[in-house]
């Protein structure tokens, strides 16, 4: 492989910018959505989409889950690294998750 080209895989992996995404507590809306770094048009249109995905779920919610998956290919497919903190709503999502793979596992 040529350093052409190695640089050119590094540049395209390399990520456009940051999301801190914060449980704020049990009363809505629950989630503050910040950028850390990044070109102000793309981090905005995606603080928009994360926030339609999340606004009114708490972390405890079935489908928090589903939108969680979601937001996290969003950023994976436009490069934003996303940096969830859910402060002891991490323990309770965990354990959903463990529970849900304890139950799909018993249903085979």
């Amino acid at each position: 492989m040529e350093p052409s080209e190695i640089t050119n895989d590094e540049t395209s992996q390399r990520p456009i910018g940051k999301v801190k995404v914060s449980y704020q507590g049990p009363v809505a809306p629950h989630w503050n959505i910040r950028a850390v770094y990044g070109e102000e048009d793309p981090m905005n249109a995606f603080h928009r989409r994360v926030h339609a995905r999340l606004l009114l779920l708490p972390p405890h919610d079935p489908q928090f889950r589903r939108n969680q998956e979601r937001v996290i290919r969003d950023a994976a497919r436009e490069q934003i690294v996303v940096d969830w903190e859910l402060g002891e709503a991490d323990l309770l999502v965990e354990h959903q998750r463990q529970e849900s793979q304890t139950d799909d596992h018993f249903d085979q």
